[in-house]
């Protein structure tokens, strides 16, 4: 059953769900300078259609060192006291959000969220892109394109850009947007006029 706003303030009572001092943070976070700048060198477009796309076309979660996939990779890392058994699979830690300011103490509360998400992607310039380039795109454990967040917000978030769908907690908009915005940069991914209008008003916040 997915939480709702109101089980998420009754999770947060109870003391399950409750705001963390700091949280882990993917690498390679641009600065907010280097930000506006890549963003200023991003072609302007308006979006593809999704005609043929299918996440099937960008294999993920695929395996990275041992028994250790993506998904599980990236919840070690952005996890606090992770605890895996011997699948690699977490059994115990926990899980700030700073999509929404909750954390987690079951990793199945928690979604690795595609920053720029695999359709968005496809629309911006993906779908031209060999499979094996959607694969490491989709596999970017080298740039901030992933990030364990609370599961019914990455859920609400769907393929939505930001001039649609920004994070609950505001906080949060300066280091989303430069990090949408280094993502698509990294890939060489377009952005249309209404998601770059948005993009400069989150970095105007930094």
């Amino acid at each position: 059953m997915r939480k709702t706003v109101t089980s998420l303030l009754l999770v947060g009572a109870l003391g399950l769900a409750t705001a963390a001092p700091a949280s882990a943070t993917p690498p390679n976070i641009p600065s907010t300078a280097t930000a506006k700048s890549e963003l200023a060198a991003l072609t302007v477009a308006a979006e593809g259609s999704l005609t043929g796309y299918s996440r099937e076309k960008f294999p993920h979660w695929i395996t990275v060192s041992g028994a250790c996939n993506t998904r599980e990779t990236v919840l070690k890392r952005d996890g606090s006291n992770v605890v895996t058994d011997s699948s690699c699979a977490a059994t115990s830690g926990s899980w700030y959000s700073p999509y929404d300011g909750a954390t987690w103490t079951q990793a199945s509360d928690v979604d690795i969220d595609h920053v720029v998400p695999l359709a968005e992607a496809w629309r911006s310039g993906a779908s031209s892109w060999t499979t094996d380039r959607r694969q490491s795109f989709a596999n970017d454990l080298g740039n901030p394109q992933l990030i364990a967040v609370t599961d019914n917000v990455n859920q609400s978030k769907g393929d939505q850009d930001p001039a649609r769908w920004k994070p609950p907690l505001t906080s949060y908009w300066c280091t989303y947007g430069k990090i949408w915005v280094h993502s698509k940069y990294r890939w060489g991914l377009k952005v249309d006029s209404a998601e770059k209008s948005a993009l400069t008003g989150l970095l105007d916040r930094c």
